[in-house]
């Protein structure tokens, strides 16, 4: 699961989210580097004629073209939720990439959670709502995780209180 929960000495829990990536950087090397081989290919027939000099832009435009868009795919999902749970203190923190990071903060005995199995902006779109606001946790989740990260936030929540 693309989400961590851990616990300090002091008894302050902390839940990291992270949105799952199906391709490792090792990946994207790999894949850019078999890509321009079998690209080469074809320039093997043509090598030492004018034919070579046509086709070899393009070539080279589609091997940039496939590493900027993968690039631009990790670069968009480079985000980060942190959520500190104590019995005083709920602290939710979205760190989106390229701008300032989102917080959040509500008594635990206050703070509601809602799954919204349908009408949300994705399935199983997962709320928090307390100190006059309401937050929404794991957007980047699938909606299986979403209602797993949900029951044992409801736990987590029900022991603090």
């Amino acid at each position: 699961m693309p989400y961590r929960w851990s616990e300090d000495e002091a008894g302050m829990v902390r839940l990291r989210l992270w949105p799952y990536r199906s391709l490792p950087k090792r990946g994207f090397v790999a894949f850019i580097g078999a890509t321009a081989a079998f690209l080469a290919v074809p320039l093997l027939a043509v090598l030492g004629s004018m034919i070579l000099w046509a086709l070899l832009p393009f070539l080279l435009a589609t091997i940039w073209a496939m590493w900027f868009a993968l690039a631009r795919s990790y670069r968009s999902g480079e985000v980060l939720e942190e959520m500190t749970l104590s019995a005083e203190r709920i602290t939710l923190t979205h760190r989106p990439r390229g701008s300032e990071p989102l917080q959040w903060e509500a008594e635990p005995y206050w703070v509601q959670l809602q799954l919204h199995p349908l009408g949300g902006p994705v399935p199983s779109y997962l709320t928090l709502r307390g100190a006059g606001r309401e937050v929404e946790l794991g957007r980047f989740l699938s909606a299986e995780e979403r209602e797993a990260l949900a029951t044992e936030l409801r736990a987590r929540l029900a022991a603090l209180r």
